[in-house]
């Protein structure tokens, strides 16, 4: 697997659950620690080696591009959505020209998570096998994540493949929010609006979705309370 270049910053969504903070600014323009999340996620793309970011824009979406000019690294170009949110797979499909034939990354811009000895998104990448995967997650094991009571997403068997948590049982395993996708895995998808979990489902159904679990501690920032959980936790990473 040669390195990864490119990336999708999903990053139009409404970001209802973190009202009022998102009444006039995008879930994205939230600071945890000083700095909007859409910076640390670029942040971990530059050093992961990514040169290109593709982010798209739909709520206030005025708001988050002018932020964005003043990044450079990784580049920016931006897929705008403010005539028609096209949820998480509509809005890939659409910047599909701009990440090009091979695998990128695919990150929430609302996701953030302490490293570990060994950095994440490079872990992904490294692993991702595009013989034996279509889709390759970042998982996070519910017991060490911050601010998420969910019932987890998926289980996971001894060579990484995952499945999606069954109804009524609890899954160690949660989405962290990033991942490295294979084009191919569009073929066929609808235009207009529609959710990556369907290409998930799609991926886990043949055997071809994986997870790399994710080292350090991943925070679930839904809500306005959940992002002095998150502070808190990077203070406390720092002693």
């Amino acid at each position: 697997m040669t390195a990864i270049k490119t990336a999708m910053v999903l990053a139009a969504g409404l970001g209802q659950r973190m009202r009022p903070l998102t009444d006039h600014m995008p879930k994205p323009m939230v600071a945890v620690n000083g700095r909007p999340l859409i910076d640390h996620v670029l942040d971990r793309l530059a050093e992961a080696g990514v040169e290109k970011a593709v982010v798209n824009l739909h709520w206030h979406a005025d708001v988050l591009e002018r932020h964005l000019l003043g990044r450079t690294r990784p580049r920016i170009v931006l897929s705008d959505e403010r005539g028609a949110l096209l949820e998480t797979g509509g809005g890939i499909r659409k910047a599909l020209p701009e990440l090009g034939p091979d695998p990128f990354f695919v990150i929430n811009a609302d996701t953030i998570w302490i490293e570990g000895i060994r950095p994440n998104l490079a872990a992904l990448a490294e692993g991702f096998d595009p013989e034996a995967m279509d889709i390759a997650l970042l998982v996070a094991p519910i017991a060490t994540s911050i601010g998420y009571d969910g019932h987890g997403d998926f289980l996971m068997d001894g060579e990484g493949r995952l499945t999606p948590r069954p109804e009524r049982i609890l899954a160690p395993f949660v989405y962290a929010g990033a991942a490295v996708v294979a084009p191919r895995i569009f073929a066929g998808t609808p235009q207009g609006p529609f959710s990556l979990s369907r290409l998930f489902r799609q991926a886990a159904e043949a055997g071809r979705l994986h997870g790399e679990r994710m080292e350090g501690v991943w925070m679930h920032v839904g809500t306005p309370e959940a992002v002095a959980l998150a502070e808190e936790a990077i203070e406390r990473s720092k002693d």
